[in-house]
């Protein structure tokens, strides 16, 4: 068995950005909220932290400046993933000596992989690191999918520590699970499959959801670890129409909504993403009235 980073939620983080650049301030004061609120874990510079347009520095930076701010207080976990595998492993490397507690490292996008490339790239990049591994599916961005057998060979590798499952497909994750069984930590991708990725034996989810509530995100987390699965069940459904109006728009354009509208950063995205439309906005708005949000 292999000991997880985390268990719980982890918030998958935006980045405040300005015109200027990436607001310190404002990252900090955001990091510290989560922690306060009672988050398990944060990752940062992922796909929701627009790493894909952040610059070499930024990312870098960024990871830095994260650490530093946590203090220790809760693991963090770094995006270090790339379609450019010297570029991952140079930023994995970089995260590593920073100080992170674990990287996540998404499928190649663009250039694709098939099976075996997946398996040599993942290999390097856990064979180069000095922190746990994360691996990250999500064919939907990327256009490739990590099948079962292909993680459980990765398992093998004793560096490979879990896998952030976002292809949706409950059926597949499934057999992940049941050909991987304690060799890898498996983690919802998707907010809502949280409780049921946690069934099949899920140790909880890295969350755009949690961006906005991180303290309700991980009571559900919680609260099924504690047995407690109607309680997790409820909270599941209760949040499912925020969860849909946060992807009603490509992530991370919802979320940055969202957290502008709560007081936590500019609705600033850099290009090709721009704001939300506005009538999409108003349903995303409502949404987190009716869940309590005080906007």
């Amino acid at each position: 068995m292999k000991t997880p980073i985390f268990e719980g939620m982890a918030t998958a983080l935006i980045t405040p950005i300005t015109e200027n650049g990436i607001d310190y301030e404002a990252f900090a004061r955001l990091i510290d909220w989560q922690i306060d609120q009672g988050i398990n874990a944060l990752v940062v510079c992922g796909t929701t932290g627009e790493s894909s347009t952040l610059t070499d520095e930024e990312h870098k930076e960024a990871i830095a400046f994260a650490v530093k701010q946590a203090k220790g207080r809760v693991p963090i976990i770094a995006g270090t993933g790339s379609n450019d595998t010297a570029y991952a492993l140079d930023l994995t490397k970089f995260a590593c000596e920073a100080g992170v507690d674990g990287v996540l490292v998404v499928t190649p996008y663009y250039n694709k992989a098939t099976q075996k490339g997946l398996i040599k790239m993942f290999t390097s990049i856990a064979d180069a690191a000095t922190a746990p591994v994360i691996l990250y599916n999500v064919p939907s961005r990327t256009g490739v999918n990590i099948l079962p057998a292909t993680v459980a060979e990765l398992a093998k590798h004793p560096n490979i520590n879990g896998i952030k499952e976002a292809s949706g497909n409950i059926s597949q994750i499934a057999e992940t699970a049941a050909l991987c069984g304690d060799s890898i930590n498996l983690y919802s991708g998707n907010d809502d499959q949280v409780v049921p990725i946690m069934s099949l034996g899920g140790k909880g989810c890295i969350s755009v959801l949690s961006n906005l509530l991180p303290k309700e995100s991980a009571q559900m987390c919680q609260s099924f670890k504690d047995g407690d699965t109607k309680t997790a069940c409820d909270m599941q459904l209760k949040y499912l129409k925020l969860i849909n109006a946060l992807f009603s728009e490509v992530n991370p354009i919802p979320v940055k909504a969202a957290m502008a509208k709560m007081g936590f950063c500019e609705d600033y995205l850099r290009l090709p993403l721009t704001p939300m439309d506005n009538e999409a906005r108003e349903k995303l708005f409502k949404e987190m009235q009716n869940v309590g949000i005080d906007i």
